[in-house]
Parts: structure tokens; C-alpha cells; sequence
């Protein structure tokens, strides 16, 4: 454990702990299970940790206390504002994308929430999921028909990290030139990486250009609908929301599809699966939402008074951070982890959970797009095989997203597409 002294006083913000946690680090890369029962370990379900720059915040391990904190959306507020950090915060912090006080649905509170978030969940609701399904199909053929015939694919970089934002930029009516960098512009964003300020000016500037475009030329799009509905979002909040859209359906799809397959690589019970065995895709993609979220840590939650939590006393203004991941393997919860508790079990929080969690219908629609495509690819290369040691398989170094730097596999090459 790292140690650190957080200074002793009665000022917001500053919390009698003498130990703290990093939640950056090589530590985060290819075990965080461990990292995260080291601290409950050692401070229960409610960890002190230094984000970046060293402010101080609070992880929330355990399944009851997510729960909590996500359900008392009186007690733990949303907006950003509330936070006693702001005058730390330098002006490149590369968390400040996620953390700022942007007028975004995911801060935003109470009835104006309401009209956001329902905006946002009847444009998303109007997506045909019979058509979505096809349109995914359709996209999977083509990305493997680039490599089929070469025998060997970084089934990341080649595959997963591209469908989700062909997918997204479908849905939002955007022509391919437009996608080309938002790919990385997305996953600098969702990692907190040091280009993050600049990667979500260039996405903005992105969804303004879009906005013009689809307030001259409105289609059948999510943009379009978003312009059009009764909530009459402002411009502003228009382009916060369309990013939130954008971002969400992104990243943490392309890496549920990336863990899904990993897992269906390396784990016996599921990769008698990629030659028509017993266990399902679905099964698969359950248990990644289980053990390897794609979002497994979420900022964050305000607190609006002194309270207590998990036998912490929080103070008023303090952040806590949401920690999914280490949530869903609380042991007070699951004394015994096994295939057997997940499978057909979907009380995971991989979706947040109350006023601010997923909203419906976007985790139907990320199913669709990644059950489709892991369908398609395993009809497609039946004998697909991992390409090295499992053990070799490295995870991004990111608090934020769980996902591979890479997944190499080979397979018989073959040039037909499926009739």
C-alpha cells in the first residue's frame, strides 16, 4: 500500500486518513481483482484514493454501499460542482473530460435529468433492434472479410474496436469519413489519457458539425430525433448529451466484445463453444459483466452533507467513485465466485445502477452489437485459436476501461463469405 498522509483538519475536503490508495498505476493493468481485495482488506468497503494529481476521493467497493450511493440520489449528488477539490484541479488534468461541470445529462439533476435522460432514452428507443441486428451482421462480414484471408487478426484492433464505431456513427447518421479518428479520440477520452482535453475538443467539434448537418438535413437518426423532441434540448445540451451517447457506445462495447472473446479463448468451458459446444455467447458475455467490466470504476457521486458510509465518515463536497468492478466481486456478496452464480444472473452493476444508471434502451443495444458480431465471427472462423500465450494477453493501464491492448488469433484462412 501506498502511503500517504492526508492532512488532519475540519476542512472540506480533507479526510483523517492516513493511508491512501492510488488508483493509477501499473497495479490497475493485468490483475485489479487483487488490487481491489488488497483494499477492502485492508479498508473495507469504502477505500481512500488519490486520483491523478494526488486529490483525494473515495472507491466504493462494496455491492451494498454502490447500491447506496447510487440509489440516495439526495445524499450523493451528481453535479461536479459540489466537489471541495475544484481549486486543485489544474487546468490539463486529463480527468477533467469526465469530471467537469460541462452541462451534460450525466451531471445534471432532478427534474432537468428527467427531461434529459428521457430525451436521450426515446431517441435511443426508436433504433429497430431487428434491423440494428442486421446492420451489425452486415458490418462483422465485411471487417472479416479484410482479414479472413490472411489466417491471423488482432481480433482488438481488427475487429471489436471497430464495430462499435461503425455501429455508432450508423446510428447517428454520420458519414465514414467523419469515423476515422474518432476512435482514438473516443479512448483518450475514456482513459484519462494526456491527450484527453484535446481528443474532446476535436469530438466536439465533431457533434457541432453533425448537429448543422442534421438540423438542415434531418433523418432517421439519433441525432435527428434528439433535435426534434418535445424536450426542446439547447444546443449546448445537445452536443453534451450526443457525446455521452457517443462515448458510452463506444468503448465499453468494443471492450465487452474484446473481454467476451478472450474469455471464449482461454476458458475451457467456453471454448468448446467455438465448435458449436454447450455453453452460450450470452453466458459468455454475462460473465465478463460480472468479472471484467468494461467500465469498472465511474466517476463519480457528491457528497451533499457530512454522512457515513461503510464506516467512513464522508464530508460534504467529497468524491466518491464508483467501483463496479470491485463491486460485483464483493465476497459479502459472493462468498463463492462461480460460473454457476453468474450464469443467467444479471444483478451485476456493469450499468450503474438508479437514476443515473445506463439508461434503457442502450444496454439492449450494446447486447445486440455485441452478441451479433461475437456470433458472426465464431460462424465465420470456426477453429479460431489465441495466437499467444494467454499469459502475454496485456490489459490497457486505465482505472476507467477494461479492455485489451491486443488479442492475436489465428484460423484456417478462408476467402467466401457466409452465404
Amino acid at each position: 500500500m501506498t502511503e500517504v498522509e492526508w492532512p488532519k483538519s475540519d476542512a472540506p475536503g480533507e479526510c483523517p486518513v492516513r493511508g491512501a490508495e492510488r488508483l493509477h498505476g501499473p497495479r490497475m493493468r493485468q490483475d485489479p481483482k487483487v488490487l481491489y481485495r488488497d483494499m477492502r482488506r485492508e479498508h473495507g468497503p469504502v477505500v481512500p484514493i488519490l486520483l491523478e494529481g494526488d486529490l483525494p476521493a473515495w472507491l466504493v467497493l462494496g455491492y451494498r454501499e454502490v447500491h447506496q450511493v447510487t440509489s440516495d440520489t439526495e445524499l450523493f449528488a451528481r453535479d461536479s460542482r459540489r466537489w471541495n477539490q475544484w481549486d486543485r484541479i489544474p487546468p490539463d488534468w486529463p480527468l477533467w473530460p469526465w469530471i467537469g461541470v460541462e452541462p451534460s445529462v450525466l451531471v445534471s439533476e432532478g427534474a432537468e435529468h428527467d427531461r434529459r435522460a428521457g430525451a436521450v432514452g426515446d431517441a435511443l428507443a426508436e433504433v429497430d433492434q431487428f434491423e440494428l441486428w442486421g446492420k451489425c451482421e452486415r458490418i462483422a462480414d465485411e471487417l472479416i472479410d479484410s482479414f479472413a484471408g490472411s489466417g491471423r487478426a488482432d481480433l482488438v484492433a481488427d475487429y471489436a474496436e471497430r464495430i462499435p464505431l461503425l455501429v455508432v456513427a450508423d446510428l447517428c447518421g454520420m458519414p465514414e469519413p467523419q469515423t476515422r479518428e474518432l476512435a482514438t479520440d473516443l479512448a483518450n477520452v475514456i482513459d484519462g489519457a494526456a491527450e484527453s482535453m484535446h481528443a474532446y475538443q476535436r469530438l466536439r467539434g465533431t457533434v457541432e458539425l453533425l448537429m448543422r448537418v442534421k438540423r438542415a438535413r434531418p433523418g432517421p437518426d439519433v441525432p435527428s430525433r434528439l433535435l426534434a423532441h418535445p424536450a426542446g434540448l439547447t444546443d449546448e445540451e445537445f452536443i453534451q448529451d450526443l457525446l455521452v451517447v457517443m462515448t458510452a457506445g463506444h468503448q465499453p462495447t468494443a471492450n465487452w466484445i474484446g473481454n467476451t472473446l478472450r474469455l471464449m479463448l482461454t476458458d475451457e468451458r467456453f471454448a468448446l463453444n467455438l465448435s458449436g459446444g454447450r455453453r452460450s455467447v450470452s453466458d459468455a458475455l454475462n460473465e465478463v459483466l460480472w468479472e471484467d467490466t468494461p467500465s469498472p470504476n465511474v466517476l463519480g457521486r457528491w457528497a451533499v452533507r457530512d454522512t457515513r458510509l461503510g464506516g467512513r465518515q464522508i464530508r460534504a463536497g467529497d468524491l466518491l467513485v464508483l467501483g463496479l468492478s470491485g463491486a460485483n466481486t464483493d465476497p459479502q456478496v459472493w462468498p463463492e465466485r462461480t460460473s454457476a452464480r453468474t450464469a443467467g444472473n444479471h444483478a451485476h452493476l456493469a450499468y450503474g445502477y438508479g437514476e443515473h444508471g445506463c439508461p434503457f434502451p442502450a444496454p439492449e443495444i450494446a447486447e445486440v452489437i455485441a452478441k451479433s458480431t461475437i456470433e458472426v465471427l465464431l460462424d465465420r472462423l470456426p477453429d479460431l485459436l489465441l495466437d499467444v500465450d494467454p499469459a502475454d494477453l496485456v490489459w490497457r493501464e486505465s482505472a476507467w476501461i477494461r479492455g485489451l491492448e491486443a488479442l492475436p488469433a489465428r484460423f484456417t484462412p478462408s476467402y467466401a463469405r457466409r452465404a
